[in-house]
């Protein structure tokens, strides 16, 4: 069982009582400072935290006054300002907060609609085009908010509008929506979606005390910087709770990334100090960099910088940012510290961007909890680790082997209520003690930190009764210069025995032809062979194959793998 230690370096903050309370803490703080920069039509446009603060009040007034402020409050749409008043004005009224993955197909946004009862939701034009199309699948919703509409058409609503409306009502003294209090903080604030890469998804329920806990202890554990670029989807809980929820409550100035495409260029524009992001963004950046590096001819003077760098710094001497001055201009000259999580990432990523003089901490959570259980510090980074769990947690390993490999099970304040409206699928993931079971495989190291071994349900039980994490072995593989994607995975022989293990791979042949290979396949297969050479004869891949076309992915580009844990 391991307990988190972070407190004893973490500065003294006070625990807001509710969403309502922390944002006006926030205003009463820093209530001229810039809460969110973000690009309009006429360049980038700032907000302070009271100016959203009242934002939050006049679109609450405006939903008290459609009777919608109590309900199932859904949101589904790109990144925005927008979406983060939706999420606020939500949070603080009396109603459930329920944000939509915007990719879904329509088969999904039908299955999660109805089955989350929702009855009002906010969009962009795109989702209202969808809505459209199924409406009469969805009865239970009353109306839809489109951020781009300018008029109201029946129950089609425009944002502006309803803003106005709730203004002038605001204005004139109607303090419906301000007077709301949250009757129970231990009652479904937050419904979330999973996407998990096999499964129906599932509704977690999360509380507000849930959101208060992974907001609080959450900074216990880690800290931020001034000013931060919001890049993952907010639909996710990861930025949604850990990123936006957090940011307000450490008073960050949050600038809002428009577009994947756009994320190098608006590191330059915003300057941010820190950003959340996910292990295969992480990974193009550093591809990116290496690529560049490459072409300027620059790889020689890079690795003798970096030798130098670590010599100086054994030695209390640090001047990684001005020896690797031209790498942080490309990301925006402020950036010292990435927040990764989401899944697994790559030692030697994080030993590079350390080796640059930017902080790149893993973390690792799941959506039931919050979604954070434990995270790197700024003391002490250990990127072969998840980090130490925070203060607000319990963390077990159940039923270890002998090298102390389990089930990662979670008990406390971040875990949530329950599955909504599925008692059989919650009460299979918790213990008779109340642990909930991540389905996560890893073990605790001597220090306390979390390594992560694999998902449970992937693991390949060979012939020989050995278990394979194949997390692990594509660990190695994703190594590989021109390796883009691969999934491990075991072939079956006729007895259905899983008895050989295989990769299938992506490759780049850009920097193939940059390598001058000509035979790809030959070339994967003893690259392959050589990061592998040194693990146990049963981990050895036999089998390697060039996959042609991408990978079937989850909406949190998660590769989906198949009930056998081959790709589809």
């Amino acid at each position: 069982m391991a307990r988190n230690v972070l407190a004893q370096r973490s500065p003294d903050l006070t625990k807001p009582n509710s969403i309502k309370h922390m944002l006006e803490m926030a205003v009463e703080k820093a209530g001229d400072k810039i809460a969110y920069k973000y690009r309009g039509k006429e360049g980038v446009t700032d907000v302070t935290f009271k100016e959203f603060q009242n934002d939050t009040f006049y679109l609450g007034t405006g939903l008290a006054s459609l009777g919608m402020a109590s309900g199932h409050i859904a949101c589904a749409g790109e990144n925005s300002y927008n979406w983060i008043t939706v999420y606020l004005t939500a949070l603080k009224s009396e109603g459930v907060f329920c944000p939509i993955d915007k990719e879904l197909p329509d088969g999904d946004l039908v299955n999660i609609i109805v089955g989350g009862d929702d009855d009002i939701i906010f969009c962009d034009q795109k989702r209202e085009d969808a809505f459209r199309r199924i409406r009469d699948q969805i009865p239970n919703v009353k109306y839809f908010v489109c951020f781009d509409r300018e008029e109201d058409e029946g129950e089609y609503l425009s944002y502006s509008k309803l803003m106005e409306k709730g203004k002038k009502l605001y204005e004139s003294g109607d303090r419906t929506y301000c007077n709301m209090e949250t009757a129970d903080m231990m009652a479904l604030k937050m419904l979330i979606y999973t996407s998990g890469t096999t499964g129906l998804a599932k509704g977690v329920m999360l509380t507000e005390h849930n959101l208060i806990s992974l907001i609080h202890y959450g900074l216990r554990a880690a800290s931020l910087r001034e000013v931060g670029l919001s890049v993952l989807p907010y639909h996710h809980s990861y930025e949604s709770v850990a990123g936006i929820l957090v940011a307000i409550h450490r008073n960050v100035t949050l600038c809002i990334n428009d577009s994947l495409k756009r994320v190098v260029k608006n590191l330059a524009l915003y300057k941010p100090g820190h950003m959340y992001v996910v292990p295969a963004l992480v990974e193009v950046v550093y591809r990116r960099m290496q690529a560049s590096i490459e072409e300027k001819g620059k790889t020689k003077t890079i690795k003798f910088a970096i030798k130098l760098s670590r010599f100086l710094r054994a030695i209390g001497i640090d001047i990684r940012r001005k020896l690797f001055k031209e790498l942080h201009a490309a990301l925006g000259g402020n950036l010292v510290k990435i927040v990764c999580g989401g899944a697994p990432l790559r030692a030697e990523i994080a030993e590079f961007f350390d080796d640059i003089g930017i902080l790149l901490t893993n973390g690792y959570g799941i959506t039931e909890c919050s979604p954070l259980v434990s995270v790197n510090d700024d003391f002490e980074n250990d990127p072969k680790t998840v980090g130490r769990p925070m203060e607000c947690v319990d963390v077990r390993i159940d039923d270890p082997n002998e090298d102390g490999e389990g089930e990662i099970c979670v008990k406390g304040d971040i875990v949530m209520l329950g599955y909504y409206k599925n008692p059989e699928a919650t009460a299979e993931v918790f213990t008779e003690d109340g642990y909930f079971r991540t389905g996560d495989y890893g073990k605790i190291n001597k220090k306390g930190m979390i390594m992560i071994t694999g998902r449970k349900k992937n693991i390949i039980i060979l012939g020989n009764g050995k278990n394979i994490y194949p997390e692990e072995l594509e660990d190695y593989i994703g190594g590989i210069p021109y390796v883009l994607e691969n999934i491990v995975y075991a072939e079956r022989d006729e007895s259905g025995t899983e008895s050989a293990l295989a990769v299938q791979c992506i490759i780049d042949p850009e920097t193939l032809e940059k390598l001058g290979v000509e035979e790809a396949q030959k070339k994967l297969k003893a690259d392959i062979f050589d990061r592998l050479a040194n693990l146990p004869t049963y981990k050895q891949v036999t089998k390697v194959y060039v996959r042609e076309i991408p990978f079937v992915k989850t909406t949190t580009n998660k590769i989906r793998r198949a009930k056998d844990g081959s790709p589809m």
